[in-house]
């Protein structure tokens, strides 16, 4: 296709990702104002309670009844990097661990040997309608860390290294670092047994901003790594001559620097890269192995222990609506953010 290009691909649900990535899903909901029980204050009445993922006005309930979201589910061998760049999520696991985040947070949960957690979508605001936006990437974990301690971390907004850069004609794009290193900028460290903690497996997520007619130039990554852009904002972009329109991927060549220019709009670009950990991949719903008998031992081992139960009052547990972004660590540390 070109020196720089590899494949441009339509975006579906959940989007396509490489090795080391299982996949990512993209949540853009435009909520109308909360009830006296942090859900929709409208009818629910048309949708598939319980499994309701198709847009209806504009949002969807996913597995909640009462309040989006999803209810207590299980994982194991593998990791969740959930990025909020609007609205919040109500956080709840097996562990004892909660929290609240958003608006630019990003939880990083390794699920290891197996951990239960509920990821709900609390409507706060009852004068006015409440956006959600968010990515969960889904991270495998090799082998030998598939059954690690689970490990749950919250990298706040604030903390997450951001910095923006002026092309030639003063045009600009600006960029966060959520894993790996770009323009001599570093992430925060990533969850101890995670394949990014390795520096030299080259693992990037960044989220970038683009002003309309902006030029932006992405450095080499390592050879032997997967590197794809998703393009969920924008008109279009061009590398190498070829227009990229928006809600579209571009896998591009790593060891080629790339020159991204933007059309007419601004344009909000998620980057995934890593090196593949190029192990078996066995799957079943939310557990990820590398053979099927290890994922007959999963389940198993859900049924019999439920990854330490539950407890909490309700399978779609939301916090109080007064409270503001948290995080409560399974050791009963506690982070208070507002």
């Amino acid at each position: 296709m070109s020196k720089s290009i590899i494949s441009i691909k339509p975006l579906e649900f959940p989007w396509e990702t490489s090795d080391p990535f299982l996949f990512c899903v993209h949540h853009a909901d435009f909520y109308p104002k909360g009830n006296d029980h942090m859900g929709p204050d409208a009818s629910l009445s048309g949708r598939n309670i319980g499994n309701d993922f198709t847009v209806k006005d504009g949002w969807r309930m996913y597995h909640g009844s009462r309040v989006p979201g999803f209810p207590a589910h299980p994982h194991r061998g593998f990791e969740t990097v959930t990025i909020v760049t609007k609205g919040l999520v109500d956080h709840s696991d097996s562990l004892g661990a909660a929290g609240r985040f958003g608006n630019g947070d990003v939880q990083w949960m390794t699920a290891g040997k197996g951990v239960q957690h509920s990821e709900m979508f609390p409507l706060l605001n009852k004068e006015q309608d409440n956006h959600l936006e968010l990515f969960q990437i889904w991270l495998n974990l090799p082998k030998k860390n598939k059954l690690v301690e689970p490990h749950f971390a919250m990298l706040w907004n604030e903390s997450i290294p951001e910095q923006e850069e002026a092309d030639e004609n003063g045009r600009k794009t600006s960029f966060k670092i959520i894993a790996g290193k770009l323009k001599g900028v570093q992430a925060l460290e990533p969850a101890p047994n995670s394949w990014a903690n390795d520096k030299t497996n080259d693992v990037a997520i960044w989220m970038l901003k683009m002003e309309e007619g902006a030029s932006f130039k992405l450095p080499k990554a390592s050879a032997d790594a997967n590197r794809t852009l998703y393009l969920y904002e924008g008109e279009h972009i061009t590398i190498d001559g070829k227009h990229i329109s928006n809600y579209h991927s571009v896998v591009v060549n790593p060891d080629a620097d790339i020159r991204i220019d933007n059309g007419a709009k601004p344009a909000s670009i998620l980057l995934l890269q890593g090196k593949p950990i190029g192990e078996p991949v066995a799957q079943y719903g939310p557990f990820v192995m590398n053979t099927q008998s290890e994922i007959q031992e999963a389940i198993a081992e859900y049924q019999q222990t439920e990854f330490g139960g539950w407890p909490w009052e309700s399978h779609d547990h939301v916090h109080p609506c007064e409270r503001g972004r948290f995080a409560k660590h399974a050791n009963g540390k506690e982070e208070i953010k507002d």
